[in-house]
């Protein structure tokens, strides 16, 4: 869960500085990102289009998960103190919170139904929560510490990244049922969704990619990528792939499959997400303290914007401003 990381990154770090925090009266149209800062307990708020920090937002408790939900709000994961948050992405008030038990740290919205799923990865299970209120609805058995979450496009699956137990756990959104548990690479921890709902799996600790057919459980392929692979974004035809100790994002063909660019970004890359428009990817780079943004057609890095300490944007994190 990345706690030894986090001694690392602060001796790594330990002359950075954090910018003030501006004051934002509105949101303007726009992309923006909602980026967990760990090892400074806070959420960067990013201006995607002007390239600025607009503020910082304190989340206690070491926050990792994160999802915007694209009507306002966002959710975070804190590790440390066991805490979900539900937030005003205007406001910053706090909207609701809950404490679950064993370690939470990846989470993702089925905004239709109303839920929040948090990954539990001490207790091989995901928590159901109802989105408004973060109260507890349930629990889905997975495989050995669960990790990445995400939904499919068309809203009707939800993969578990199982990492421990090399295996992704798949479960049908509308019955909350296990549809099947694939085995995939090595300790598989970040995981996403292509538009034409393929399910792509980072396996850090065999460096590569295992796309699925998520809804037959069917092995397409397994695609090397750079060492440890960590969190998987899609853009322009393509996937793009975190790797933590290489500092660069693989891009693979979506079409074919293929490799075909390996980008330089900033020092251990984690969370990535794409841009609404699909022509830019958000790197988060937890060494860094800063996020990098990739063209996603020239696949070449076009801006760099600093974050507070530690960013790790484990989640869904970019979002269109209102």
């Amino acid at each position: 869960m990345h706690w030894p990381r986090v001694l690392v990154a602060a001796t790594r770090r330990i002359f950075s500085w954090l910018l003030p925090a501006l004051v934002v009266t509105s949101v303007a149209a726009g992309d923006f990102a909602y980026v967990t800062n760990q090892n400074s307990d806070e959420v960067s708020v990013l201006d995607l289009d002007a390239g600025v920090e607009l503020r910082r937002v304190s989340v206690p408790g070491k926050p990792a998960g994160i999802a915007a939900d694209g009507q306002g709000q966002f959710y975070t994961v804190s590790p440390d103190s066991k805490t979900v948050r539900r937030i005003d992405a205007t406001t910053d008030a706090v909207l609701a919170e809950a404490v679950l038990e064993g370690g939470p740290i990846g989470i993702a919205l089925d905004m239709p139904r109303g839920h929040a799923f948090v990954s539990v990865w001490y207790n091989a299970r995901v928590w159901v929560l109802d989105a408004v209120t973060l109260v507890e609805l349930g629990t889905l058995e997975t495989g050995s510490a669960p990790a990445g979450l995400a939904v499919s496009p068309d809203g009707r699956l939800l993969a578990c990244a199982d990492r421990d137990a090399d295996k992704v756990s798949v479960f049908d959104l509308a019955t909350l049922t296990l549809l099947h548990r694939v085995a995939v690479g090595e300790r598989p921890f970040g995981l996403g969704f292509a538009p034409n709902g393929r399910l792509f799996v980072g396996n850090v600790g065999s460096d590569d990619v295992t796309v699925l057919d998520a809804l037959t459980g069917e092995l397409l392929a397994t695609v090397p990528v750079g060492s440890r692979p960590y969190g998987v974004a899609f853009a322009a035809g393509r996937a793009f792939v975190t790797n933590q100790y290489a500092d660069t994002v693989s891009a693979i063909d979506l079409a074919t499959l293929a490799p075909i660019a390996t980008i330089d970004v900033g020092e251990y890359p984690e969370g990535i997400d794409s841009t609404t428009d699909q022509t830019r990817v958000v790197v988060a780079n937890w060494f860094s303290n800063s996020v990098s943004v990739i063209d996603a057609n020239n696949l070449a890095v076009v801006a760099e914007i600093e974050t507070g300490d530690g960013p790790r944007a484990f989640g869904k994190f970019v979002v269109k401003g209102e």
